[in-house]
């Protein structure tokens, strides 16, 4: 007989065989157990050897996917820690008040989500009464990512222990008159309750990981001992299909994120149908999950499944569970016992033997209710393991049905995520199967009553009391955070003074800047720089031995570039969040540092500086996110401008992220020219998000990598570059009746402007005034507010119009963004509009090149002045088709 294990080409094969024939004596006696007993028998051999070779500390492989039964067999579950009954009834007042307030809101049309809680319910409750930390005890409690399409279940329960009204209820997804509930879990419509927005669906589990993350962080910066914490992020099955689902399990495992638990809610649907029609949604989870190095527990089914598992001595049922696909499961808890019968136990003649054994009943209740995530105890089995388990965090795989509890019409059929109500009479059959005490006299009017068995009843003192030792309310959102000292004028003062004749980028300002404050007494702990892998493009290099690079291990290697003065250092307290090539990593950590003041009460000072192009295009769902969350810091998009980032082209040229940030109210944008117009804005945000007055926003700087001499700050221009513009350099006029006209340039374009001024009055006797715009958003938010307070009956004229008010000529714009960017704010100027801008797509080319290509060079912006001044009829036409040949346009 040939050897099997010579025929299998693997990586055994580069290793030296020591003893061939005892080799050969393994391999032929699992060939006689194939033969005798079958390959099941085999491979039930071949596991337990791996198992016990795992036991005994022998370095193996891990097999990515066990059978599909539970990880903790019942025989294995610890004692209850509570009062089950008591813990059924609270269960089913929140089912019920749930289902109610999204059937009462369908009168308005408002919509909501019934089956996700009917499904995870107990998910959610063993956690409130048995692990869920509150914020009123020691620490910072815990971290808990609600599923998003969950929230009436939370919000079922927050009514129960008295923090929400019947009326509140009632206004759940009507929020305008100001005592509503929003859809989902939005922090910013309801801080005191939600403290992470999750519906956008795979932004949960990301951030998740990066707040239990940024939690070891501050334990290891030693700013907060934050060991007592844990993050539990609850999540769809159907939700993980989304790229940042798993875009950072890898992370979580290799930094050993024990302090992190995934429980995701495998009901095997998504929001139009399966999951995995065709395959197994939890193997799928498993195999992904083990492969990157966590704990996996799959918690699949219930009690009633033991008797079915005692009585197959042949490994039948487990191999049919293993082979059946999920949307045949949801079939199965749809159909009768007869279609069960024939179609899962007829499979093979074990099975259908075994079914013999089974009365109608078992079988319905196995496949109809009998889930592990639906039975407390199992629930409490896998949280009690995950909070055990050490060196890895944690995923629960729990198996649901989805629209449990809300009877056959909801009850794993492929619509029910659409489904808005139930009907009175599908309430009333609710009532019965969850045992509530509600008469039929309640639903006289028409309308499903919400149930409450009193505010002392033993229910509600039960759960009252559990939260209490649990530390307090929870989902709860707390801000104790004192206002941080403002730092010392010198770091601002470098800036001010000017580069003289040596020429400076503003990127390289503002990371100046930031080195600088980084060293204050009082805040310079409190920053957190956060880079995605290009650290060195933006001159951020010199951080690395001063700050070091944070890592949980610390550095476990040399160097290779530690003999040079800024090599790169790794350290346990490291102050730089490094992330690698993940702008949404990246983004999750500064989410996660922005929103500490609430999260911790520890304040925290995040910038992240990135490729401008790759923040706003790329995760400006993640900026959303970080609104929503009321989170705060210095978003820096590096390299900014579609002409200053020479060579590198289309994906490159960011023309447009002031256009997508204009949209998000919390974001208060910047496009400084000049290394002072830095330091008064970021002064100016130190003080807005972080003193006495904080506010609840966050700021968006452009900078450049073009080198320029940076001028001294003139004086009395601080008001003028927080509001969004100032006169720079007013021009001389040639004789006084010389035509003038105003220039408006952002960021690298005010250069261009002055360029153009010096050409314009060289060359045409026309006089210029060069005006910096640092923020077109600022100018245009305070002049919206204007327009408001005017419908109030109240006269503001905006900042824009009185800056300009008066000023001479036409009004020329020039930016290294699309024209839409200065256009925002043309209607407020009382003077002739026009700009130039760099609609398109970028190119490779140098920065004189891509100038010309989009018409904002100076030449360019001379002859577009010159136009606007012949269209006044203050110039000869003639003059601008002259000053294009001179120029060679």
């Amino acid at each position: 007989m040939t050897d099997p294990v010579a025929t299998l080409p693997s990586e055994l094969d580069q290793l030296p065989d020591r003893d061939p024939e005892e080799t050969a004596e393994w391999a032929a006696s699992l060939d006689a157990v194939t033969k005798a007993a079958g390959p099941h028998r085999a491979a039930y051999l071949m596991r337990r050897s791996l198992q016990h070779a795992e036991g005994a500390g022998i370095a193996l492989p891990k097999l990515l996917e066990s059978d599909y039964v539970n990880t903790i067999p019942t025989s294995a579950e610890p004692a209850f820690d509570g009062d089950l009954e008591m813990e059924s009834r609270i269960t089913a007042w929140n089912r019920w008040n749930a289902a109610a307030m999204v059937t009462r809101g369908a009168r308005y049309g408002v919509g909501g989500h019934i089956a996700t809680f009917a499904s995870a319910a107990w998910l959610y409750e063993t956690g409130f009464n048995h692990f869920f930390r509150g914020k009123e005890g020691d620490g910072s409690g815990d971290q808990l990512y609600i599923q998003g399409h969950a929230s009436p279940g939370i919000y079922a329960r927050a009514f129960l222990d008295g923090r929400l009204s019947e009326q509140q209820l009632d206004n759940f997804r009507q929020e305008s008159g100001g005592d509503g509930l929003p859809s989902y879990p939005h922090p910013r419509r309801l801080p005191w309750l939600w403290e992470f927005p999750t519906v956008s669906m795979g932004l949960g589990p990301l951030s998740a990981i990066y707040q239990a993350r940024f939690n070891r962080y501050l334990t290891n910066r030693k700013i907060k001992d934050t060991s007592n914490s844990r993050v539990w992020a609850f999540l769809g099955d159907g939700e993980m299909d989304e790229p940042e689902s798993t875009a950072a399990l890898a992370l979580a495992a290799r930094e050993q994120l024990d302090n992190l638990t995934f429980v995701i809610n495998c009901n095997l649907q998504r929001l139009d149908g399966p999951v995995r029609a065709n395959f197994r949604v939890v193997q799928e989870l498993e195999g992904a999950f083990r492969g990157a190095g966590w704990n996996v527990i799959k918690t699949l089914w219930g009690n009633a499944w033991d008797e079915l598992f005692q009585l197959d001595t042949t490994g039948a049922l487990i191999r049919r569970l293993r082979e059946v696909p999920d949307a045949q499961f949801q079939t199965y808890a749809t159909r009768d016992v007869a279609y069960i019968r024939e179609h899962f136990f007829g499979a093979e003649p074990a099975l259908a033997e075994l079914a013999k054994l089974l009365s109608d009943a078992k079988i319905a209740e196995c496949f109809y209710s009998s889930r592990g995530g639906h039975e407390a105890r199992k629930v409490y089995a896998a949280y009690r393991a995950a909070l055990e388990h050490k060196g890895a965090p944690t995923v629960i795989l729990a198996q649901t049905v989805k629209g449990y509890t809300l009877g056959k019409g909801f009850e794993s059929k492929n619509a029910n995520h659409q489904m808005k109500k139930l009907s009175i009479d599908e309430f009333k059959g609710m009532r019965e199967l969850l045992g509530l005490p509600i008469p039929d006299s309640a639903f006289e009017d028409g309308l499903v009553p919400y149930g409450h068995p009193g505010a002392d009843s033993p229910e509600v003192r039960y759960l009252q009391e559990r939260r209490a030792a649990l530390g307090g309310p929870a989902p709860a959102r707390r801000v104790h955070a004192a206002a941080l000292p403002q730092p010392e004028e010198r770091a601002f003062k470098a800036l001010y003074k000017g580069s003289g004749k040596q020429e400076m980028a503003t990127t390289m300002a503002f990371v100046r800047l930031v080195k600088d404050l980084m060293r204050d007494k009082e805040t310079g702990r409190r920053w957190v720089p956060i880079v995605p892998d290009e650290a060195r493009t933006f001159g951020m290099e010199s951080l690395f031995p001063s700050a070091g690079i944070y890592s949980p291990l610390g550095q476990t290697y040399e160097p290779v570039d530690r003999d040079q003065l800024m090599y790169y250092k790794e350290a346990k307290d490291g102050q730089i969040l490094n992330e690698g090539i993940t702008e949404a990593g990246a983004m999750a950590d500064f989410i996660a540092a922005a929103s500490s003041y609430a999260t911790h009460g520890e304040t925290m000072i995040p910038f992240y500086i990135f490729y401008s192009m790759f923040g706003w295009q790329r995760t400006g769902d993640q900026m959303w996110q970080l609104a929503d969350q009321l989170g705060k810091g210095f978003i820096v998009g590096a390299t900014a401008g579609r002409t200053t980032l020479t060579g590198e082209g289309l994906q490159h040229a960011d023309g447009h992220s002031h256009l997508i940030a204009s949209t998000n109210p919390a974001s208060l944008n910047y496009d400084p020219a000049f290394a002072y117009e830095i330091a008064v804005i970021v002064k100016d945000g130190l003080r807005r998000m972080y003193g006495p007055d904080a506010e609840n926003v966050f700021y968006y700087l452009t900078v450049y990598n073009e080198p320029k001499q940076q001028p001294a700050m003139p004086e009395g221009v601080e008001e003028g570059i927080v509001k969004g513009l100032y006169r720079f350099k007013e021009g001389t006029p040639a004789s006084a009746d010389a035509p003038r006209l105003q220039l408006l340039g952002s960021g690298t374009a005010i250069h261009w402007a002055l360029k153009a001024q010096e050409l314009l009055a060289a060359d045409w006797g026309v006089t210029a005034d060069v005006w910096s715009a640092t923020s077109w958003g600022e100018l245009r938010r305070e002049a919206l507010e204007c327009d408001e307070a005017l419908l109030r009956g109240e006269e503001r004229v905006p900042y824009v119009t009185q800056a300009l008010s008066g000023a001479p000529g036409p009004v020329l714009a020039v930016s290294d963004w699309m024209r839409a960017v200065p256009d925002s704010i043309s209607q407020w100027v009382e003077q002739d509009w026009s700009s130039l801008g760099t609609d398109g797509f970028g190119l490779s080319d140098t920065r004189e090149g891509a100038r010309r290509h989009f018409g904002v060079d100076a030449e360019s912006v001379a002859v577009a002045a010159l136009a606007q001044l012949a269209r006044r009829g203050e110039i000869p036409a003639s003059k601008v088709k002259e000053a294009r040949e001179k120029y060679g346009l």
